[in-house]
């Protein structure tokens, strides 16, 4: 048998194991799924909704802003978060969709 001519694209291999490895908790992936659903939500709002410290929560979100899934901004006393890449909300649509064996 023939082997297949196959082109690994090793960057954007590495990019998706990137993002999901930033996203592989399930806090972090509630907090996609709240920001594709609610455009931008203080830390406060986030931590009510998904009932979590907000010790907890913060080191989530700063996380994952540092590695560039979310941006913040301060207004006041609070600070405000919102999706940067929004494309990683289609990886809970295929989660959602997947006809795993969970």
């Amino acid at each position: 048998m023939a082997a297949v001519a196959y082109k690994i694209n090793k960057e954007k291999l590495e990019k998706a194991a990137f993002i999901l490895k930033t996203v592989a908790h399930p806090t972090r992936l509630a907090i996609v799924d709240l920001l594709s659903v609610q455009e931008r939500l203080s830390v406060n709002e986030i931590c009510t909704i998904l009932e979590c410290e907000q010790s907890l929560l913060s080191h989530h979100l700063i996380n994952m802003k540092l590695k560039g899934i979310l941006r913040s901004e301060k207004d006041g006393l609070n600070v405000f978060y919102s999706l940067k890449e929004r494309d990683v909300t289609k990886l809970i649509e295929c989660i959602e969709n997947c006809n795993c064996n969970f």
